[in-house]
């Protein structure tokens, strides 16, 4: 996947130039602009199933992790297509490498793009626990195959590297190494209650974790106390 930022500010825009049939999955709605020589195909995600099974697997992911029911493809139609994509959020976008010895597990919002020799599953994560965590559903998604992937943060990427023990907010976590363990937990105390904080990721064994310096969910509930309340004129 051939591409170039845009900037190195915290409003980044990709651009990635397409050869003749070569194809790309984009997260879906992040298409800005491209250059007319680019098909967009919605596809079913059914990761892998087909039919009305497959259509059933794909609403039922897309009710529980707020996941789309449908990914979108962009085929170039003649070499030098150029599409650009914009992330929802301001921050970086960064690229990581995908092989059978080097998958990546992301949360919620972190994908953007991915060379067609990516694939990815999303992974069910432990009922309870996904629901207490905010995350958005009771999935993750898990890469496959061996290409080129393209994340994007609220906020700066911090990568960090894992030998032993690491504990990060949930709402923080970008993306981390497959070859590490993890689980949610509880911060402190009843919900967190103890500490001012919530659930946090805890990972352990030996990997990379990426982290966005900021947190969708505490910025939202910071803006809490300035909403209109329902007697509001």
């Amino acid at each position: 996947m051939q591409y170039q930022l845009s900037n190195d500010s915290a409003f980044q825009l990709v651009e990635i130039t397409l050869q003749q049939n070569e194809e790309i999955k984009i997260e879906r709605g992040s298409m800005v602009y491209h250059t007319g020589d680019v098909e967009l195909q919605g596809k079913m995600n059914s990761n892998g199933a087909s039919g009305l099974g497959g259509l059933i697997k794909a609403v039922g992911r897309g009710m529980a992790s707020g996941e789309s029911m449908f990914m979108t493809t962009a085929i170039g139609q003649r070499d030098g297509a150029k599409i650009s994509l914009g992330p929802a959020l301001p921050g970086k976008i960064m690229e990581l490498t995908t092989s059978p010895a080097n998958n990546w597990r992301l949360n919620t919002g972190s994908f953007l793009a991915a060379d067609e020799g990516v694939n990815y599953n999303m992974k069910r994560q432990e009922l309870g626990k996904a629901i207490f965590a905010g995350t958005g559903g009771l999935f993750i998604m898990e890469t496959t195959g061996e290409g080129s992937l393209l994340i994007a943060s609220y906020g700066d990427i911090v990568e960090m590297d894992v030998t032993d023990h690491l504990i990060v907010d949930n709402g923080n976590v970008l993306a981390w190494s497959s070859s590490l363990d993890y689980k949610l937990e509880i911060a402190s105390g009843m919900f967190g209650f103890k500490s001012g904080e919530g659930i946090v990721n805890h990972f352990s064994g030996q990997g990379k974790v990426l982290v966005q310096t900021r947190n969708l969910k505490a910025m939202a509930d910071s803006l809490i106390p300035y909403m209109p309340t329902g007697g509001s004129k």
